[in-house]
């Protein structure tokens, strides 16, 4: 019996030694971690605070996808059709490959009744706004057209990237947004701060500080379904009472549905992980670097020697607004050497989309 009490009294002492000695090096352990963080580490309702060992990334190979469905929306228009089609092109090669959490595919087509390419694009079939409604901005079908796509479709992803028809995908990409917050591209020429006092009538004091506004619009965007369900009818109705009003529609002009959307998506408290490699623009951008989307939405003009001529027709160009009512002609020519990698890359993709897709042109 005596032994009985003596081995038992060992045990524990040992017991509260080790307990002893694992919080002393817990106390001193480091735990600094680099994570990605939201645009606002602040937010209204309180500190927007993380585990830091939760948070740690996971190995992918071994977690689950968390797919994302891409969603673009149209005109059907020649200038939005051309772009649609090389646009889905580069998202079929990309959607089955290795890091890829891209999931289904559709286009919103606002024009409110299908086109010949229905099957070769998954489309929905959106109402455009009202006559007259837009007031010449035709952007403003943008909102609308989620609004019912949300609506009305079976979406099986939990989380949406918000994309473009002139965006071309380089690369496969995964899903970059992470613990309710969604994830975007910054531009350098959304400036909440700059116009405060403007913005303050859709996003009054009461809801927080302008910074809650994020430097975004609507594209590139991965987030949550159901956050993106609820709001883009915020967007919808921002985006009106935006153009309705005549100091705001000077100070936005046609970055207005943009200013609208990251808005609305701070009224609704989602802010936003934002990523620079997201995507390039060239020609300002001349390499593809850790870019998963080439946005061609400035003209390449560069004389034969290589130099940009921005401004001023080159004696070789790309410009998307070439082709705004013609198909781009298969088999472009190719950049003059000394034009930064970028821009070749881009014609080398749309010459093999058009080479590859059928009756191309016509």
């Amino acid at each position: 019996m005596g032994w009985g009490k003596l081995f038992f009294t060992v045990v524990i002492t040992l017991s509260a030694a080790l307990i002893t000695y694992n919080i002393l090096i817990s106390a001193n352990a480091s735990f600094k971690q680099e994570f990605p963080g939201p645009s606002n580490n602040f937010r209204k309702g309180g500190i927007f605070s993380q585990d830091p060992i939760i948070q740690m990334p996971l190995d992918k190979s071994k977690s689950k996808k968390r797919l994302f469905h891409t969603a673009v929306t149209s005109s059907d228009s020649v200038y939005n059709t051309w772009q649609c089609r090389i646009m889905y092109y580069w998202f079929k090669k990309f959607k089955d490959e290795e890091n890829s959490e891209m999931g289904g595919f559709t286009r919103i087509l606002h024009n409110g009744k299908p086109d010949r390419f229905m099957d070769e694009i998954p489309t929905f079939v959106a109402q455009p706004l009202p006559s007259g409604v837009d007031q010449g901005y035709i952007v403003l079908n943008r909102p609308w057209a989620f609004v019912q796509w949300l609506q009305q479709a079976q979406i099986e992803e939990d989380y949406i990237l918000m994309a473009e028809p002139d965006h071309v995908i380089v690369k496969p990409i995964p899903n970059l947004s992470m613990d309710g917050l969604g994830a975007a591209f910054p531009f350098f020429y959304i400036e909440p701060k700059k116009y405060e006092s403007v913005l303050r009538k859709f996003y009054p004091e009461e809801q927080g500080p302008i910074t809650d506004i994020d430097p975004i619009g609507n594209s590139p965007v991965i987030v949550g379904k159901e956050a993106l369900k609820k709001i883009a009818p915020t967007w919808m109705n921002v985006s009106l009472a935006m153009k309705k009003d005549p100091e705001a529609d000077k100070a936005f002009g046609w970055v207005l549905e943009m200013y609208a959307y990251a808005v609305s998506s701070a009224l609704h408290n989602v802010g936003n992980i934002l990523h620079k490699e997201f995507m390039i623009q060239p020609p300002w951008d001349t390499e593809i670097g850790k870019a998963y989307i080439i946005h061609y939405t400035y003209g390449c003009d560069y004389d034969m020697k290589g130099k940009m001529t921005y401004g001023k027709i080159g004696e070789w160009r790309f410009d998307k607004r070439s082709y705004d009512n013609k198909w781009p002609p298969r088999n472009l020519s190719l950049p003059p050497p000394g034009v930064p990698g970028s821009v070749v890359t881009l014609v080398k993709m749309v010459n093999e989309a058009t080479a590859n897709l059928p009756n191309w042109g016509s």
